[in-house]
């Protein structure tokens, strides 16, 4: 699978299918002129805009895709950057873009006041143990009592899309646990906080429908979150193609147009 691609997918058709969820955090948290903001995953920058147009000053770490990174790096870049020292690159706006693990982001400044990481939790179903070292990486640098927020799926009765995401798990085996996805478990979010030494202090669902022009937009959409990647490793991608196509028919409209009706959760923690 052409990782640009999947990259230029995600940007373009999958990530404002969470712009609600990011929406819901940064009002609750009130995000704005004072908020210092490190965004772990900040995949292809779409969350660190949104937090920046309010005004807040942002720092996303992007270790997985460097294509993802590319693309956040043109959304939130000017033209003509400017350069620090470490080599770590700046918008007039106070973003900084980072190929690297949390413990780069130290701040120069006063400790960042807020810690998001929007890859839902037990989504890939081995992503979990390496949330937990890059939680434990970013809370030294967040300033004390200061929300880290984690996301995750809601109940799979509540996400149509639940269904289709149940092919990358049956066709990945005997892959399974190498990247297919898993359904979310109720205190996924509770238990990798306090495997952080987190400390919860309130949670939120939001409802995040995820809606396509068309089939071929949807499958290509879903593809790159990365849940696919086992099923395709263990099959290939005609076949992967095939049965999530067959699998989206019953969320298809009689425009073609494909909706799915998801709820996401997310939970507030507080650096002890």
């Amino acid at each position: 699978m052409d990782r640009g691609a999947r990259a230029r997918d995600w940007s373009e058709i999958q990530e404002r299918m969470l712009v609600p969820l990011y929406e819901a955090v940064y009002e609750r948290l009130e995000v704005g002129p004072g908020t210092r903001l490190l965004g772990l995953g900040c995949g292809s920058g779409l969350a660190l805009l949104m937090a920046a147009s309010r005004g807040a000053a942002v720092t996303g770490v992007e270790s997985s895709s460097p294509e993802r990174l590319a693309l956040a790096r043109r959304r939130l870049l000017p033209e003509e950057p400017g350069r620090t020292r470490d080599g770590d690159t700046r918008t007039r706006a106070d973003a900084r873009l980072l190929d690297a693990r949390p413990r780069a982001a130290a701040p120069e400044d006063p400790a960042y006041t807020l810690v998001t990481s929007f890859e839902p939790v037990g989504c890939p179903a081995d992503g979990s143990e390496e949330l937990g070292g890059t939680l434990a990486a970013a809370v030294p640098l967040a300033r004390r009592g200061s929300p880290v927020v984690l996301a995750g799926w809601g109940p799979p009765e509540r996400c149509a899309t639940s269904s289709v995401l149940r092919v990358a798990t049956r066709l990945a085996d005997p892959l399974r646990g190498t990247g297919s996805w898993r359904p979310a478990r109720r205190d996924d979010l509770e238990e990798a906080a306090r495997r952080a030494g987190l400390r919860p202090d309130g949670s939120g669902r939001v409802a995040c429908p995820f809606g396509y022009a068309d089939t071929g937009s949807a499958v290509r959409g879903l593809l790159s979150t990365g849940l696919f990647d086992a099923a395709v490793a263990a099959t290939d991608r005609a076949q992967v193609d095939k049965e999530v196509a067959e699998a989206l028919h019953p969320h298809q409209r009689r425009d073609g147009t494909v909706w799915m009706p998801n709820v996401f959760r997310y939970l507030i923690a507080r650096v002890p």
